[in-house]
């Protein structure tokens, strides 16, 4: 390997020796030291061949042959080194591997069989070479013959042993093919469990993409596979058997596989298999399941939604779009005629059981789900277990629990086991707890590895493989430059030189530079701490010893708000699950967080005097700013943590009428036994609501709408590049795209007639707003011009596919934004199609305003590149009219009525400026009441009406009224408004530019509330207002 000390004085030897060299696992650069001997720079100096190595010049053999392999999986190397070397293709296919597992299942069902085929195999060689030689002696004969050949005896004696020999050889293979046939014809019946074996390999093969930990070798599915055919059930007839081996085979593949994955990817496993599967059985149409992963790619509607009232643009496009697969031509006429049907189906809770009346039993269920697809997005991951249920079996739907024991079991003492770390788990516990049960308690060493510890593990590994202990490396991520040694170590592990006893454990969080060799070989596992709050209060009060339970000095209080904080730690992190409705960031809040907070409670109880009032300030201070809010780098994250924090940490959590949800199902219980308190929370619900959370019914839906689209774009990546049947190639499709959108792309700004049109002037900011948001949108244009022009030529063959045009392609094809675009573009989560049409959208905004000359009265703030350029220049116009420093001056804001919306869209306001194309999410607008009020059921964002952004001196602007330990404003404050923040996409997460801002955060604008509701109640709600939506 490249990485060896010895490599160069290796390579050396064997180009002096004449021995072949075989470097192994290259990266895509290759060391320059090799340059010399690719290019095959050999001079010969005093009769000798001699070649450039580095410093030294040394003697060249021409026996020396070079090999060179890597095990990535789509390497781009460069041309330069394309042309220095043979490039082969070693991937195992599909039919190699049905071969391969044909041979494999044949030499364990029909052993006498198969050893007679490979005996044909070696004896039709020998036979081949004995013809071969006769033939050639007889060549050679005639060629050398003197005279007349019939009186040369040698020759004729030669060609009548021939004529004997190839009789007999004849006679051979007569029999040779009559058991040929035979072999043949036992063979054939076993075809279907090679080709399902075949299959699903490339499932697992497939699998490195979306996980770097998730690698799997084929020598360990070959093991698998052969261990599975042992252990099916035996059968009389063949076709039962075949059924056997491919279940008990298919069940084995998603046990071992399954124990390596995280949870949110054992769905994806299942569904990928049995995909896999049906498409192999002919049973599944491969363009079908294109469609229910893909979606409508279509930038316009193909015709005018019919149904604008119940039914979206999106869903009425992917209608559309399913319309032209080949089974559904008759579907949009039947659509339209029973719209009605298909309205409940928008309104139903259980959506899928609607379209199943609909469309009856004899339709494919497959069908269905398309149809469930295009109408409720948000009930597709039930869908999916429900198909995978009907077609497989409900156990592949019931991952098997994590048990270590059955762990160990599978493994040998040359295999490493290897723990995938996932936050909130504690492998350790369980690694001792098994140690001790074995016997092994005392012989197991634990390093965690990091700077220093690579010599100490490396003899650690030594000792224990002389004799027979266990060895455990934690946190290998952290000592990523010593995993090229660790995997060193491991290649060289053999049976015979490690005592039986031996384990080498690793612990290691994903990371792509965990040696692929030790991750493919090695029994990897998985054991998340369970979800839902239930799970996560039970786990944090299994954490709590009696003793420390109940000595508290002030016992009931303590009880109280010690439950309390444990379901704050549950929520906290429970709330991720919601996605940005939740958090803007995920955090791990992890047990040591709670622990120390448990530690404080206790601690600030115990030193109170008796009549002393509880410091709840001070105690929420330290769990909301230091133990959970150091983790916390967002702003609006942090004033979410404090207001959730402030439901539990308040002196109304000791009275027993407090409840923590409107419901009243959730409470801290009566201060009794610590078992007690086990027992209410085991009679909780295993699945909370929103309301838990503070969140509205809908987050549901965006929480179930998340989990489908991470579902589906997982698997559509996961998909081959080809379309099988009468689908276009991937070439034609991107070539018919990359046209599309270069049509509908205008030309650039005229940079110099924008500065002439709006010169920088003293009074009017917005013209450098203006020539800025062009100059930025032209390096755009110019990107996607310049990259479909070159992703059109690739295609033709006139220039270098290159690695970002190859991703740029598969990007386009599966109707995703390229990274060569978003890497030059405002931010953005739209699908292709609409994400050209938003961009066509943005420049027809600023090309009116330069043809206009003049700004226009209502702005629309998705239009903006830099929205905060706008922002900056509204408030600017103020404070140079007024002639007052611009930090003295800041924004009011007022929603506009209907009646005053039409003023606007007329007439300009006298100071700052009208704004449109808000979004508001998690709640609504209500234009009666004039405040924000609760979202209508599965209304998940609303469109807000004209804003006006209206510049003051901060004196005149009305302060928040809030509490300030909870970033809600003053306790002297009179407006009562919600401080919404405004993001550019529904992600809601950014980065801090080097402006200063965040590249997603806007602005935070006052949205007036109603009497009884406080800021709180939004702010635990998730509002915020979005420039643009994901479709």
């Amino acid at each position: 390997k490249q990485n060896q000390g010895n490599f160069v004085r290796t390579l050396e030897n064997a180009i002096q020796f004449g021995n072949p060299v075989l470097l192994e696992n290259v990266p895509e650069s290759l060391d320059p030291i090799l340059e010399p001997v690719l290019l095959k720079m050999i001079v010969k100096a005093g009769g000798v061949l001699t070649i450039r190595l580095g410093d030294s010049t040394i003697e060249y053999d021409p026996k020396f042959r070079l090999y060179i392999t890597t095990k990535l999986r789509n390497p781009h190397y460069p041309p330069e080194l394309c042309v220095k070397v043979n490039l082969l293709n070693f991937m195992a296919t599909a039919e190699g591997l049905q071969d391969q597992m044909l041979g494999r299942v044949v030499a364990l069902e029909q052993k006498e069989l198969e050893l007679q085929r490979q005996h044909l195999i070696v004896e039709d060689a020998e036979n081949q070479r004995q013809l071969k030689e006769i033939e050639d002696k007889i060549l050679f004969l005639l060629k050398n013959a003197e005279g007349n050949i019939l009186d040369d005896e040698v020759l004729i004696e030669t060609l009548g042993d021939s004529k004997k020999t190839s009789n007999v050889i004849q006679e051979k293979v007569k029999v040779a093919e009559t058991t040929q046939i035979r072999i043949a014809k036992v063979r054939q019946g076993y075809i279907p469990v090679a080709f399902q074996a075949s299959q699903l390999f490339f499932c697992i093969a497939d699998l490195a993409s979306v996980d770097p930990m998730y690698q799997y070798s084929l020598d360990w599915y070959i093991g698998l596979y052969e261990t599975s055919i042992e252990q099916a059930d035996k059968a009389k007839l063949l076709d039962d058997r075949l059924r056997n081996l491919n279940d008990c085979f298919t069940y084995i593949l998603y046990k071992n596989v399954c124990r390596s994955l995280f949870e949110k990817d054992k769905l994806l496993f299942s569904f990928l298999l049995t995909t896999k599967i049906l498409l192999g059985q002919k049973t599944l149409d491969a363009t079908e399941l294109r469609f229910f992963l893909q979606g409508s790619t279509s930038m316009d509607l193909a015709e005018p939604n019919p149904f604008k009232a119940w039914l979206s643009d999106r869903s009425w496009n992917d209608i559309l779009a399913m319309c032209d697969l080949h089974s559904f031509t008759e579907f949009k006429v039947g659509f339209k005629t029973n719209s009605k049907k298909w309205e409940a189906v928008i309104d139903s809770n259980s959506p899928a059981d609607v379209v199943n009346q609909i469309m009856g039993d004899k339709v494919d269920p497959f069908r269905k789900l398309c149809v469930l697809r295009c109408l409720r997005p948000d009930a597709i991951v039930p869908a999916v277990q429900h198909y995978i249920a009907e077609k497989m079996g409900s156990r592949y739907i019931e991952p098997p629990p994590f048990n270590m024991k059955e762990c160990f079991a599978d493994s040998k003492c040359f295999t490493p086991l290897i723990f995938v770390l996932t936050p909130g788990a504690a492998p350790m516990t369980e690694l001792i707890k098994l140690a001790d049960e074995m016997g092994f308690g005392n012989k197991l060493l634990a390093i965690s590895l990091g700077q220093g510890q690579g010599p100490i593990a490396e003899n650690a590994i030594q000792d224990a493989g002389d004799k027979g202990t266990w060895v455990c490396l934690q946190n290998c991520h952290l000592c990523i430059s010593w995993m090229p040694i660790l995997e060193k170590i491991c290649e060289e592990f053999t049976e015979e030189t490690l005592h039986p006893n031996f384990r080498l454990w690793l612990t290691s969080e994903p990371s792509p530079f965990f040696p692929a060799f030790v991750l493919q070989n090695g029994v990897k596992m998985t054991n998340e701490p369970p979800k839902g709050m239930r799970a996560n209060i039970l786990g944090s009060l299994y954490q709590v010893e009696d003793t420390w339970f109940d000595t508290c000095l002030r016992r009931n209080e303590f009880k109280k708000m010690l439950f309390g904080l444990c379901f704050f730690h549950a929520a906290v992190r429970e709330r991720r699950k919601f996605g940005p409705l939740g958090w803007n960031i995920q955090y791990v809040f992890s047990p040591p967080d709670l622990r120390i907070s448990m530690d404080q409670l206790r601690i600030f109880l115990d030193d109170l005097r008796p009549g002393d009032p509880i410091p709840f300030a001070a105690l929420a201070y330290l769990v909301g700013e230091c133990n959970y809010g150091g983790r916390v780098t967002d702003d609006k994250d942090r004033r979410c943590i404090m207001n959730i924090l402030d439901d539990f940490y308040n002196p109304k959590i000791l009275l027993d009428t407090y409840t923590f949800s409107p419901s009243g199902t959730y409470y801290a219980p009566k201060p009794g036994t610590l078992e007690n308190m086990r027992e209410y929370v085991r009679a909780l619900p295993y699945n909370e609501g929103p309301e838990v959370f503070g969140l509205h019914d809908n987050a549901n839906i965006s929480c179930a709408i998340f989990e489908t689209n991470a579902l589906l774009d997982t698997a559509l990546s996961l998909q081959p590049r080809s379309v099988g049947g009468e689908g276009k190639s991937w070439g034609e499709t991107l070539d018919e795209l990359a046209r599309d959108i270069s049509h509908r792309i205008p030309a650039e700004f005229d940079i110099e007639k924008a500065l002439i049109l709006f010169p920088v002037r003293y009074d009017e900011s917005m013209n450098t707003v203006l020539t800025q948001e062009l100059i930025r949108f032209n390096r755009l244009v110019e990107q996607v011009t310049t990259s479909l022009k070159d992703v059109q030529k690739a295609i033709k063959g006139l220039v270098l596919m290159s690695a970002e045009l190859e991703q740029m392609g598969n990007s386009m094809v599966i109707g995703k934004v390229p990274g060569l675009w978003s890497a030059v573009a405002y931010p953005s989560l739209k699908p292709l199609g609409s994400w050209v049409n938003d961009l066509l959208e943005r420049l027809t905004f600023l090309q009116s305003w330069m043809d206009n000359g003049v700004a226009p009265n209502v702005f629309w703030i998705s239009g903006f590149f830099f929205t905060q350029a706008f922002i900056t220049g509204t408030l600017q116009n103020f404070a140079r009219k007024y002639a007052t420093p611009i930090d003295k001056a800041e924004f009011d804001f007022r929603v506009l009525t209907p009646s005053e919306m039409e003023v606007a869209g007329a007439q300009k306001p006298e100071d700052g400026a009208y704004l449109r194309g808000l979004f508001m999410e998690g709640a609504r607008w209500d234009v009666k009441t004039h405040v924000i009020a609760e979202s209508h059921p599965r209304e998940l964002f609303v469109q807000m009406p004209f804003i006006h952004l209206s510049p003051k001196l901060r004196k005149n602007v009305p302060v928040v009224e809030g509490v300030p330990e909870q970033y809600t404003g003053s306790t002297n404050g009179t407006a009562h408004v919600y401080m919404c923040p405004v993001y550019k996409t529904s992600f809601r997460q950014g980065t801090l530019s080097t402006t200063g801002h965040s590249t997603n955060f806007v602005m935070f604008i006052r949205v007036p509330m109603a009497a009884e509701h406080k800021q709180k109640h939004w702010i635990r709600r998730g509002v915020a207002m979005l420039t643009q939506l994901d479709s």
